[in-house]
């Protein structure tokens, strides 16, 4: 197959069958699959993250899996630097890069360039969110659009991320964050992208994402979050934040039931997806959608698609 410098860009809710669908086009295109989900890269937690199996990593290439320490911290611009030289080498050696995963904030940073702000001190970032906590974010966001008028601009009123950003990047530079979006520069053209996601339907995606959890169990996911607990990693740090932590600690803890754990991993799973749908919807305008029940047809529309 003749090597055109393209970038395919796959992405989903938790569960849609990402991981299989990138191992099928990597085979045809004679490429390799590099990682877009930000609780896939740390070493000690692969059942409760999904991380692609053995037989997968087989198939075909995988790139940024499994490499961090949960005790590290790991950024949006951290994974930006690591997939742009996967991406320069793979295309020097004639392959093409498929990144894959459910991290929206990795792919804006990769089609659209990286907003650089300065540092902002932790002791500002952590009265901001204090703030923003006991007001809640309905009079939260008014008070950041009163501070920063430009934040309506592209800011949604319940993104509370986004809205404390705004704030504290204002509070700090005295400058808006759209003025910094707007300074921001991709690293590539737009036109050697092609941007795929799965437009799963909710119900047959909740069915997935509860065999999911239950086959997260049967693989050991108790066993994997005693080891996590006894490296008694920073609260601060985003690994805390994986799925199933929480809610298994409880359980280990006396808490919880087991049965409880697994309903409330599946209803948090659920949650998760349900944002990735509305991060698609609010920054994901310009990818195709694709779908089919039948994964040989799904492949085909992928190929359709990107080739």
């Amino acid at each position: 197959m003749e090597h055109k410098k393209k970038v395919i860009l796959l992405a989903g809710p938790t569960a849609s069958g990402k991981s299989r669908l990138a191992v099928k086009l990597a085979k045809y295109f004679n490429g390799e699959i590099i990682n877009a989900d930000s609780m896939q890269i740390y070493k000690e937690i692969s059942i409760l993250t999904s991380r692609p199996s053995s037989v997968d990593i087989n198939v075909a290439k995988h790139h940024l899996y499994g490499f961090n320490s949960v005790k590290k911290k790991f950024s949006t611009g951290h994974w930006l630097k690591l997939v742009i030289n996967k991406i320069e080498k793979q295309w020097n050696e004639k392959k093409i890069p498929i990144v894959v995963g459910g991290t929206g904030l990795y792919f804006k940073a990769l089609t659209d360039g990286l907003v650089k702000i300065p540092n902002i001190p932790i002791k500002l970032k952590k009265k901001i969110r204090n703030y923003q906590k006991k007001v809640g974010q309905k009079i939260f966001f008014e008070k950041v659009t009163k501070l920063d008028p430009l934040a309506k601009k592209f800011l949604s009123a319940t993104d509370s991320q986004r809205s404390i950003r705004a704030y504290e990047v204002k509070k700090f530079t005295n400058k808006s964050l759209f003025d910094f979006t707007k300074e921001t520069k991709a690293n590539f053209s737009d036109t050697v992208f092609r941007k795929l996601f799965i437009n799963i339907p909710k119900e047959l995606l909740h069915k997935k994402i509860e065999k999911r959890v239950e086959k997260m169990f049967e693989e050991g996911a108790v066993e994997e979050t005693k080891k996590f607990l006894k490296i008694k990693v920073n609260q601060e740090l985003s690994s805390n934040k994986i799925i199933g932590i929480k809610e298994i600690k409880d359980y280990l803890e006396g808490k919880s039931t087991l049965i409880n754990a697994k309903e409330m991993i599946k209803q948090k799973t659920k949650q998760y997806a349900k944002r990735q749908f509305t991060w698609a919807r609010g920054h994901m305008r310009s990818w195709e959608t694709i779908y089919s029940s039948n994964f040989n047809d799904l492949f085909k529309k992928a190929i359709d698609k990107t080739s």
